[in-house]
């Protein structure tokens, strides 16, 4: 597909570039620091020129010359045209170094002087951009930019290619950029210096292209028009902006069913193509485009006789692609079928939707077409899509059902029964289980403005609070017009209680509220005879008083439980299975929590209960984390959160349990941010319980990054927030191990056993046997740090065998990493009068254990300490082994990125904060280190924690 040059993105600043595109801009720029070349490639408008600019803007400060042109494909004809940009404004510079013919060569090359051409002068102008080259290297190293390769005339293509293969160690680096289709770059990649770098660029993601639009400012759009604008753009950030302009300035959006309104700039990229069509040829590619899964076969029931013959005029023009296999008519890009059907007149789209609807097999797609083919309201053609729309409900299609449900509403006369506004609720309710949350609001919303009947109201107030998701605080004013609505009926009253037990525990904070507002629910559900909101009531009952440790947890999981069931709340995330799944895994019934979520994962999978899966991966990512399968916890966790982005749902609540699996899996530095990420959503949503939930993930985070003291201060948070929400169980958290370990390693044993006995005494209370070992081991820090060593050495050995047995096994390794500690510090400070404690000083125990659970950052932690050996551990409450004061002997952005290290910022973010690039930091870091003696963050962070309990 040809993009015109007048036609290309304009340059953007760098904040483009980073979206879905961090990985391969920093694999570039690692080429570029070590001295390599790069090519960049990929499809028309996928974003290289951009790419090449910000890598341009990044690098160019480290070359002494920048050389840069840019080919069009108009003038591409002109020989010498790409080396008079490169070498033009640089000849005076070094013409003196070249011999004369080799000077005369390429003066007259790019002053057209004279008729220089490679079959005459070829020897001559292929050394004299040789030793140009070189001769601008000799006073310092020299960037080469190209953008546009594939349009560089022939002559420049061939001498920079000359001299590029011939370069060696000269300090000469190319930046290039070159369109292809498919892996097409071997033939450019040949005339690049030998240590060159192919980068492809490939399509965004759902999730990159919501950013893109987001960041161009175009915010309005619903997460299901970005749906269709990633699907119509194929993830090409050209097309999806193209797309996300007409659509943003568009006085309408386009109805379910009908096409994205493609701009007359994308048209023109194929209507040129299709016009070599033959009339026939064209109309049968006009059906394809209107299937949903176009093959032959439906072609030819549709009415199109000569299919094959007119499919494979089709692909010769490139406008289908021909390497698939299998019956599937497939176009080479989604935006070819958008623009032939936005093309077509409505008569004629009207009347290949007519065919359809008789040749379509399946009977969800025979309805859809019959309503594109009907104008006006039907009754009966309304009828058929409430029947399509349940059927796809049924097969696990909420978001199909959502669109028919419109369609269904559209068609549906006013005083039909049921009405055009009770299917509109339906596809909204239908657009909640499908995680399509803007969509279900606008329609409510839409719903509000003219119902008046009041059940109808309340269960349209219903899907406006549920697509509020955790920020409720955001429709606070929807509560008392609901209940107003509700009147004094038992089943409308029960459920706006229901979603005002959960303003009591995301909005205030107060469990015995929600807790009460959840019981009262059921009641009146029960009165009313509505099962399924009683069931969720109980449910959401049963759950808050687990996480409370209140003693009717166990009945009321019992009572949420009991038949008759409704299959919607057994598997939803907030529904019996849930409450029960939660129970479990806080009793530390680790194999029976996991088939639990595990058959409810399979269940909403089939539903296509997008929030429910959300969660559900997320609680299966837990399990394995607590049973120590940290890769296998940190694939899901990952899963969770870019299904929580593509929907715009639990992003939140994905975020701290990927912070998690990343600070014991992963990355650390990831799992920083993550859970700074988290930490923000909740306060944005003003959501108390997950907060929580955030710094606690932060301060483990902390812990594992090497920073105490901050772990210290975000886990002081968690237990002030826990405390005001009335939370008493620790296993809900299980942050207070991770503070008092925290707080010993900051010198406050005291504190440290404050916690312990606070939680133990609950955990005790609850049966928390996990806890308790937790709990133990944390305190036989404390008493390492009091020197009553021997007493550490038993319990870390108990604790170590009973968290083996409970399946525990992260924690597990946690304890025998501990116990080879507590071993190498008597070995290096033994007791007065005494001897080292028995058994062996060696961390090879606790190295295996975190083997077996890939607990990666854990093993970096074990490796360290190990080559370090016996003398280099310190006591627990020992001064770190610089200065205390040394940071004030720092200048001022030296100090600037040693506190941001200190709080456990990346590279990366340290160079937003302060506005300098990465290698500027990296630059200030390796100073930091050398003034102060030491040799990475976790010294820095160590210094900053002697800092603050001297």
């Amino acid at each position: 597909m040809t993009v015109p040059r007048d036609f290309q993105e304009p340059p953007r600043s760098r904040p483009d570039v980073v979206i879905g595109r961090e990985d391969l801009f920093t694999s570039a720029r690692e080429q570029l620091g070590r001295g390599g070349s790069v090519l960049l490639h990929g499809p028309a408008g996928i974003g290289k020129s951009t790419v090449l600019r910000a890598l341009t803007a990044d690098y160019a400060g480290a070359a002494r010359t920048v050389l840069r042109c840019s080919a069009t494909e108009s003038e591409s004809h002109l020989p010498f045209l790409a080396l008079a940009d490169l070498f033009g404004l640089v000849l005076d510079d070094v013409s003196g170094a070249l011999p004369a013919a080799q000077r005369t060569a390429l003066e007259s090359a790019l002053t057209g002087r004279g008729e220089s051409t490679l079959q005459r002068d070829g020897l001559a102008l292929r050394l004299a951009v040789l030793s140009a080259l070189r001769a601008l290297a000799a006073q310092g190293p020299v960037l080469v930019v190209a953008d546009d390769l594939q349009w560089l005339d022939a002559a420049s293509a061939e001498l920079l290619g000359f001299a590029a293969r011939r370069l060696g160690d000269t300090p000469v680096q190319m930046l290039c950029a070159v369109r292809t289709e498919g892996q097409e770059y071997d033939r450019h990649l040949r005339a690049s210096p030998p240590d060159t770098l192919a980068v492809r660029l490939g399509p965004l993601s759902r999730t990159q292209v919501s950013a893109l639009l987001d960041h161009r400012g175009y915010t309005p759009l619903s997460r299901s028009t970005i749906r269709d604008i990633h699907r119509t753009s194929g993830g090409n950030p050209l097309f999806a902006l193209e797309l996300g302009r007409a659509l943003a300035e568009s006085p309408t959006r386009p109805r379910p069913g009908e096409p994205l309104p493609v701009p007359t700039s994308l048209r023109a990229l194929v209507l040129s193509r299709l016009e070599m069509l033959s009339d026939e040829a064209r109309r049968t590619l006009l059906v394809a485009s209107a299937g949903a899964r176009p093959t032959l076969a439906l072609l030819h029931a549709a009415g199109r006789e000569h299919a094959e013959a007119e499919t494979a005029q089709a692909a010769a023009l490139g406008l289908l692609a021909t390497e698939g296999e299998g019956p599937a008519v497939r176009f080479a890009h989604p935006l070819i079928s958008a623009a032939l059907y936005a093309e077509a007149p409505a008569h004629e789209r009207r009347a290949v939707h007519a065919a359809l609807s008789t040749a379509a097999s399946d009977p969800i797609e025979r309805a859809r077409h019959l309503a594109l083919a009907t104008t006006g309201t039907d009754p009966e053609v309304a009828a058929r899509l409430a029947e399509a729309a349940a059927l796809a409900r049924d097969r696990g299609a909420p978001s199909v059902a959502a669109s028919l449900g419109l369609l269904a509403a559209r068609h549906t006369p006013a005083d039909s029964a049921p009405g055009p506004d009770e299917r509109r609720l339906q596809a909204a309710e239908d657009a909640i289980t499908a995680g399509e949350a803007d969509l279900a609001r606008d329609i409510a919303r839409d719903v509000l403005t003219r119902a008046a009947v009041p059940a109808e109201r309340v269960r349209a107030w219903m899907v406006v609070i549920e697509a509020a998701g955790q920020a409720l605080g955001d429709v606070d004013a929807v509560f008392p017009q609901a209940l107003a609505d509700a009147g004094d009926d038992p089943r409308l009253l029960a459920l706006v209680h229901y979603q005002l037990a959960w303003r009591g525990l995301v909005v205030e904070g107060d469990f015995a509220e929600a807790r009460q507002e959840a019981a009262h629910a059921a009641e009146l559900a029960a009165r009313g005879e509505d099962r399924r909101t009683e069931l969720m009531a109980l449910s959401f009952q049963a759950s808050t008083e687990t996480l409370m440790g209140h003693p009717d947890a166990p009945a009321t999981v019992k009572r949420a439980l009991k038949e008759p069931q409704d299959p919607y709340v057994a598997c939803h995330h907030n529904g019996a299975g849930s409450a029960r799944f939660r129970w479990l895994i806080m009793s530390d019934q680790l194999p029976e929590a996991r088939a639990t979520i595990t058959a409810l994962l399979r269940e909403v999978r089939r539903r296509g209960m997008v929030e429910s899966e959300v969660h559900f991966l997320r609680f299966l990512a837990d399990t394995e984390l607590r049973s120590g399968h940290c890769g296998r916890a940190l694939d899901l966790a990952r899963e969770s959160l870019r299904l929580a982005r593509d929907a715009g749902i639990g992003e939140g609540a994905s975020a701290m349990l990927a912070s998690l699996a990343e600070a014991s899996g992963g990355d650390v530095d990831r799992a920083l941010a993550l859970a700074r990420e988290a930490a923000d959503h909740a306060e944005v949503d003003g959501d108390q319980m997950y907060l929580s939930r955030a710094l606690a993930a932060l301060g483990y985070a902390q812990s594992v990054a090497g920073d105490p003291a901050g772990a210290v201060r975000s886990l002081r948070r968690v237990r002030e927030l826990e405390h005001g929400l009335g939370i008493n169980d620790p296993a809900r958290g299980r942050w207070h191990g991770d503070l008092a370990e925290a707080l010993v390693r900051v010198g406050e044993p005291g504190e440290a056993q404050d916690v312990i006995d606070t939680a133990r005494v609950h955990a005790l209370r609850l049966g928390r046997e996990s806890v308790l070992a937790v709990l133990d081991r944390a305190e036989a820090l404390v008493r390492a740090a009091r020197g009553e060593h021997e007493a550490a050495l038993v319990r870390l050995t108990s604790v170590q065998d009973r968290l083996g047995r409970l399946g525990y096994g992260l924690e597990e390794a946690r304890a025998a990493f501990a116990l080879a500690r507590l071993r190498a510090r008597t070995a290096a400070y033994p007791r007065t009068g005494g001897t080292p404690l028995p058994g062996p000083a060696s961390y090879d125990e606790a190295a295996r254990l975190f083997r077996r659970c890939r607990a990666l950052p854990w093993l970096r932690q074990v490796d360290a300490a190990a080559a370090a050996g016996p003398a280099a551990v310190e006591p627990a409450s020992a001064a770190p082994p610089v200065a205390l004061d040394a940071l004030e002997g720092l200048a001022a952005m030296e100090r600037q990125v040693a506190s941001l290290v200190m709080e456990g910022a990346t590279n990366r973010e340290i160079a937003a904060r302060l506005f300098i690039s990465v290698k500027t930091v990296e630059a200030t870091l390796t100073r930091v280190y050398r003034k102060l003696g030491i040799r990475s963050r976790v010294d820095i962070v160590r210094l900053a924690a002697g800092r603050r309990t001297t």
